[in-house]
């Protein structure tokens, strides 16, 4: 199959950081937890926190632990468990390579 390369994706990295970042942020604030607080919690160094709020830059094992402990189990579980497709044939491949173990 070839690489689509006009999928078109209206969110660059950065502003997807700063999106995930922000969002972080809000829901310890909404909280009313310190970054000492979620570091205590989560076991990511409040450093690490307050650089990823500023930097918007983290490892995923340290943000889903931060999600984790903020209770987004859930949603962290959920992320990525469904297929997604833009066209009929893309999902007829999807649903053909279902039952593919390797990733050759």
């Amino acid at each position: 199959m070839e690489f689509d390369k006009y999928v078109f994706d209206p969110y660059p990295l950065e502003a997807t950081m700063h999106q995930l970042a922000n969002n972080l942020k809000m829901r310890r604030l909404e909280k009313k937890f310190s970054t000492k607080m979620l570091s205590q919690m989560s076991g990511v160094p409040a450093s690490t926190i307050q650089h990823f709020e500023l930097k918007n830059s983290i490892s995923l094992e340290s943000y889903v632990k931060l999600a984790k402990s903020l209770g987004y189990s859930e949603e962290i579980m959920q992320l990525l468990s469904e297929p997604k497709y833009n066209t009929m044939e893309e999902l007829l491949e999807i649903n053909k390579n279902r039952k593919r173990k390797r990733g050759v």
